[in-house]
């Protein structure tokens, strides 16, 4: 059975199920749902608890054992499995179609994955857990969602965010939860709780951002030109070379063109999503961005991104940053709207040396 996120805690104020499965790619939520579940079952008398890693080597025989074994005292057991993958394997497989249809009294099964994608919900082991478990998806907010997740986090914390205060330390912490959360407790404990309102949380906060080169490529299919001179600062104080960045949007740009000849040639374009297994908002981000720019526009910047590519390798004259940016606002359709700074401008006001 699934469960909502934000139907868990008052799920766990009731009678727990005998198996959980919790997953997801950003690792505080996961953490905290897992937290949620263990407190709840100390609560209702699971008082012994074994905790498996399971990677590559680990031995399921261990675990099926752990399982059989009575507890020395009749105490009601918590048995965690922390997945480092969302492939168990075969033996891994097996074993946990074996539990789902056997689940002993007194045992609490706790398994925590990373994100399963649609692939993996098609597995005989995920069906047969979904059938006898409480699954729980967990999906990070997304960026437009980001300060309202902080301002409740505030609030549970018993900070009361002035007006923009929430706003400000999501961009300030974006794309990082835990950080997020890390800089709600330091406002904390600096202050206290009771009102906190923008300026506050701008003096006491670090900017920690964290970006990848996909971020980038996102915010240029979207059109945001703001995001991506902020990403692209960010990139650069991380510290990450321009021939990566620069690798990442001619290889979006070279499947944008890919998709622009086909529909060219009268191919319909949700069949060619559906067939390379694009959904959801990447399908959206594509669209738009074949809605932007027609085959030509594509294949021209092919050419950009190929003397791009000589420039950040140092085998043709030119800025590198300054290049990735004009390249990056190109893909966005703003190239009449160049920020004044430039990323190097950009990275002296953001801190970065």
């Amino acid at each position: 059975m699934k469960l909502r996120a934000e139907q868990l805690a008052a799920h766990l104020k009731g009678t727990l199920a005998p198996l959980y499965v919790v997953s997801g790619d950003e690792p505080l939520l996961v953490q905290e749902a897992c937290d949620a579940i263990r407190s709840a079952a100390r609560a209702q008398g699971f008082t012994e608890r074994t905790v498996f890693e399971v990677d590559n080597a680990f031995s399921w025989n261990a675990m099926t054992q752990s399982v059989s074994n009575l507890s020395l005292f009749a105490e009601r057991r918590l048995i965690e499995l922390r997945f480092d993958s969302a492939r168990p394997g075969d033996e891994g497989s097996e074993a946990l179609q074996h539990y789902a249809s056997t689940t002993p009294a007194d045992t609490l099964l706790l398994l925590s994955f990373p994100r399963l994608d649609g692939q993996a919900q098609k597995t005989k082991w995920y069906k047969a857990l979904e059938t006898s478990a409480m699954v729980l998806a967990l999906w990070p907010p997304e960026l437009a969602e980001l300060p309202g997740w902080v301002a409740r986090r505030m609030t549970q914390r018993g900070l009361k965010p002035g007006v923009g205060a929430a706003a400000v330390l999501a961009e300030r912490a974006e794309g990082n939860l835990l950080a997020c959360a890390q800089e709600i407790e330091k406002i904390l404990l600096l202050r206290g709780p009771g009102p906190v309102e923008a300026d506050e949380v701008l003096r006491a906060v670090a900017d920690s951002a964290r970006f990848d080169v996909y971020d980038l490529v996102d915010a240029a299919l979207a059109g945001d030109g703001a995001r991506c001179v902020r990403v692209l600062a960010g990139l650069r104080g991380e510290g990450v070379e321009p021939p990566l960045v620069a690798w990442a949007l001619a290889r979006a740009i070279r499947a944008h063109a890919g998709f622009a000849d086909k529909r060219a040639q009268g191919e319909n374009l949700d069949t060619l999503l559906r067939f390379d297994k694009i959904w959801g908002r990447r399908q959206n981000l594509i669209e738009r961005a074949l809605h932007r720019h027609d085959r030509a526009a594509w294949l021209a910047m092919l050419c950009q991104a190929a003397h791009l590519d000589r420039v950040a390798k140092g085998q043709a004259p030119g800025n590198a940053w300054d290049e990735l940016l004009q390249l990056a606002l190109t893909i966005a359709g703003l190239t009449n709207l160049l920020p004044q700074q430039s990323p190097a401008a950009m990275e002296e006001s953001h801190g970065y040396h």
